[in-house]
């Protein structure tokens, strides 16, 4: 099971995000001060993953990712409504695997999570039919060796489905987690083209299909 540790101080993102992770089968204990997140830092429990507000009551969320660092290799995701450049830079510097500004969305905080525990996995070159490479470390799509151009609504949506390979994935569900380059979630129509788009970009005429449809559940990724 995979271990996360929230370090957040407002109760109310909190207890959604408790909800929204444990419903996801994440173990998720929190922490709501510097001093709390270093306490469970120093227990046996070992975490996989922890989410950490920048702006704690007795500290920065900084001085825990450096504590944590000394502790071993949990992966980091900051969250926080500081988003000037200077704290970002600072964060990815010191080696956090990504930076979610609030107000975030869950679906799209989830969306990143996966992601991070892929990378950190070591999943991240993936095979699929007709000769399809995807590395998500360089964010790179290739076709028989031949570089595939993306767009990031395109990339998006296909790390969605590399998420849930082999599963059938409603309109609903890939709705829910696929946003545009505001931050905003697409509609239904949006998604029928990019799914036309990116089978275009992927499937060889003749080929396997790729990303198949089924009849009236939704769409499933080949693999």
């Amino acid at each position: 099971m995979t271990r996360i540790l929230l370090v957040e101080d407002d109760d109310t993102i909190t207890q959604g995000l408790r909800y929204a992770l444990e419903q996801e089968g994440y173990a998720l204990t929190t922490a709501a001060t510097v001093a709390d997140a270093k306490a469970a830092l120093q227990t046996p429990q070992r975490f996989d993953l922890l989410l950490i507000d920048l702006g704690l009551p007795d500290g920065s969320g900084f001085e825990v990712c450096r504590f944590a660092r000394d502790k071993g290799d949990a992966a980091v995701i900051f969250l926080t409504a500081r988003d000037d450049e200077g704290n970002t830079v600072l964060g990815l510097d010191m080696g956090a695997d990504d930076y979610v500004t609030k107000p975030f969305r869950i679906r799209e905080l989830q969306s990143r999570i996966r992601a991070v525990l892929r990378r950190r996995a070591g999943t991240a070159v993936t095979l699929l039919p007709g000769g399809v490479r995807v590395d998500t470390k360089k964010a790179e799509v290739t076709r028989d060796n031949q570089l595939v151009p993306l767009s990031a609504l395109e990339y998006r949506l296909l790390l969605v489905f590399l998420a849930h390979p082999g599963q059938v994935l409603t309109r609903s569900q890939l709705l829910s987690e696929v946003f545009d380059e505001g931050g905003n979630f697409v509609n239904d129509n949006t998604l029928t083209v990019y799914i036309k788009r990116l089978r275009a970009r992927l499937e060889t005429p003749g080929g396997p299909a790729l990303i198949a449809t089924v009849r009236g559940l939704g769409y499933r990724l080949e693999v």
